[in-house]
């Protein structure tokens, strides 16, 4: 067997562990079609696995594999596997619009193990793109344009990142580079009541304000924002109080992910958490990265070192 084919045998026996915590169902022939269209360089990929809190997620494991920015964009090679249906709807021509105008330093793919290819995601953190820049982008939805009010009222200017969802036809736009006063609780809530959300409680709050991502979800039916998330690197004192203290229910299977994901490297995992706000309410994202790229690596030093 080849070295490509090990690295593929062990990311799958990763995925079916993680998808046993879940008491997901977890079938070869739904995965590895994937890990064949998009499994070229898994020896340097990231690769994380998530999950979330709510009933409608209940059963699923999710799954991100950074893809090179070299080749085709991961919607072109998930409609050439036969991954995705071709689609005349803008969100087909999305990713390739903004790879023409920005400077994308890799891709990432979002998969389920129940429901299979659905979002892919262009990375540009060397090359942040402000929303007016963003907003020229012809197959962009319109609500982004509509909302540069709100974006610059509340400091969101800088994206690092745009995750297309396929299946949902949606966007989002992940902002770094916040600043003190767009984290500030004023703001914050500010943010809520102009988008008409519901307000997150305490414990929901002061989380948000140590958040190093702000990511918002637009879509073409409307130009409302759809959602409100909150991104940070946590360590386990937060995860215990997510687990425990966040007015959302975490299932007995959460916590056995949280606790047992598998990881590759050396040191603690490294995790992420999301807590999303939407009009049905505030749910939990938990990401924890089984293998962690060169490129997250560089970042993760960077921001080492700007805080100390």
């Amino acid at each position: 067997m080849s070295g490509d084919a090990d690295l593929k045998e062990d990311v799958y026996s990763a995925i079916e562990k993680s998808a046993g915590l879940m008491e997901a169902p977890c079938a070869r022939h739904e995965v590895w079609p994937i890990l064949t269209a998009f499994g070229d360089d898994l020896g340097e990929a990231g690769i994380v696995f998530s999950v979330q809190t709510g009933e409608r997620h209940a059963g699923e494991l999710d799954y991100t594999i950074t893809v090179p920015a070299g080749g085709d964009d991961p919607y072109t090679l998930a409609l050439s596997n036969g991954l995705l249906e071709e689609t005349d709807h803008p969100v087909g021509n999305l990713l390739s619009d903004v790879r023409a105008r920005c400077r994308i330093s890799e891709y990432f793919i979002d998969c389920g193990v129940v429901g299979g290819f659905n979002k892919a995601y262009a990375h540009f953190p060397h090359d942040p793109q402000s929303v007016a820049r963003l907003a020229e982008v012809p197959s962009m939805p319109r609500g982004l344009a509509d909302n540069a009010d709100f974006f610059a009222r509340h400091g969101l200017d800088q994206v690092a990142m745009m995750g297309v969802d396929y299946g949902k036809k949606s966007v989002n736009l992940y902002f770094a580079q916040l600043s003190e006063d767009c984290l500030e609780r004023s703001n914050i809530l500010s943010m809520f009541r102009a988008s008409g959300l519901p307000e997150p409680g305490e414990r929901s709050l002061n989380f948000a304000r140590g958040a190093f991502r702000i990511y918002v979800t637009l879509s073409w039916d409307s130009s409302e924002v759809k959602r409100i998330a909150f991104a940070s690197l946590t360590g386990q004192e937060w995860l215990d109080s997510a687990l425990s203290e966040f007015p959302v229910r975490v299932s007995p299977e959460i916590e056995r992910f949280v606790r047992n994901a598998p990881y590759t490297y050396s040191g603690d995992p490294l995790r992420i958490l999301a807590v999303k706000f939407a009009p049905e309410g505030e749910y939990l994202n938990f990401g924890s990265y089984y293998q962690i790229s060169p490129l997250v690596r560089n970042l993760l030093a960077a921001s080492a070192d700007e805080r100390s």
